[in-house]
C-alpha cells in the first residue's frame, strides 16, 4: 500500500462530507449496515436517529461516489428497543450539531 487511501475509503470520505450538513439536522445519528457497491461507485447505508415528528427511525440512503449525490432510497420505523442497541456505540453525528428549528423535517 502507498498511504493513500483506497477507493471505498476514498469514497468513504466523500460521502461523509456530502451528509454532514444533511445529517446534522437529526442528530444524533449513527450510521449502520454499509455495503461497497464497487461496480457502481457508489455505498449503501442506513442511519438511525429519533425524528422530532416520527420516533426512532432507519432510513437507507444510497451515496452515488461518481456523480457525488445522495439518494434517499425509505425508511423504517423502529421500537425505542431496537434503538436503545445502537445507542451504545459512538454516533455519526453527535447531538451538538443538532438543529432542529431549521431542519426541513423530511
Amino acid at each position: 500500500m502507498d498511504g493513500r487511501p483506497s477507493s471505498q475509503e476514498a469514497l468513504i470520505q466523500q460521502r461523509d462530507v456530502k451528509i454532514q450538513e444533511h445529517l446534522a439536522q437529526y442528530a444524533p445519528v449513527w450510521i449502520v449496515d454499509e455495503t461497497y457497491l464497487p461496480e457502481e461507485d457508489a455505498q449503501q447505508f442506513h442511519v438511525i436517529f429519533h425524528h422530532f415528528s416520527y420516533g426512532w427511525v432507519r432510513r437507507r440512503y444510497l451515496y452515488d461516489g461518481f456523480n457525488d449525490t445522495l439518494y434517499h432510497k425509505g425508511q423504517t420505523l423502529l421500537a425505542e428497543e431496537q434503538a436503545l442497541a445502537f445507542q451504545a456505540a459512538e454516533p455519526f453525528q453527535g447531538l451538538a450539531d443538532a438543529d432542529v428549528p431549521n431542519a426541513y423535517g423530511g
